[in-house]
């Protein structure tokens, strides 16, 4: 049975370029070969500021919106958060969607595909872990920051990275499917 990666893209701003960084991933993603992958729009689920009444560890959702994403992401063996750096941070949008949730995300670790200017979004992926840990993921320590990333997008609006960026794919999955497949059996014999 293959492990089940979603790739979430974090932004919902109608400008936004990260598709095409998660598009390139997504392609990178199922060449790496040892997941099952998904790309998953947050812009799709078109998830309001968080509005559930009862709290999300309840898994009693009142709004299809919620439930939508719940059914999106509760399948999941692994994470893939393609993010950029807004104010050295991660998009609300993406602080929002997860907060929606809490057990779908229990007991499965994630990775954080960042982009930005020179910093390549690294600020925005260190903010994101202390959330990820806080909601039961294990947020692996490799992560991809995609620095100057608008240089890399050309003019047939297709984004195609640097070699040195393309060679941190596999390390990066390679590590997340370690973690999927033992989190995986842990998640199995915890039910």
């Amino acid at each position: 049975m293959a492990l089940k990666l979603k790739i979430i893209i974090g932004s919902t701003r109608p400008s936004r370029l990260g598709p095409k960084v998660a598009q390139w991933f997504e392609g990178a993603a199922r060449e790496h070969g040892k997941f099952e992958v998904e790309l998953l729009d947050l812009a799709d689920f078109n998830l309001p500021v968080f509005d559930e009444p009862k709290h999300p560890r309840m898994r009693d959702y009142s709004h299809d919106h919620t439930k939508k994403w719940s059914a999106a992401i509760e399948p999941a063996d692994a994470y893939v958060f393609v993010t950029p750096e807004y104010n050295y941070y991660p998009p609300s949008s993406l602080i929002n969607a997860l907060d929606y949730l809490v057990l779908e995300w229990g007991r499965k670790p994630a990775a954080v595909v960042s982009y930005g200017g020179i910093s390549g979004g690294l600020r925005a992926t260190e903010a994101l872990r202390p959330l990820l840990a806080t909601l039961n993921m294990m947020p692996i320590p490799q992560a991809l920051p995609v620095p100057l990333f608008g240089t890399m997008i050309g003019e047939d609006g297709v984004f195609r990275p640097t070699d040195p960026i393309a060679q941190g794919v596999k390390p990066m999955l390679d590590e997340l499917a370690i973690w999927a497949e033992g989190l995986q059996a842990m998640r199995r014999a915890l039910s």
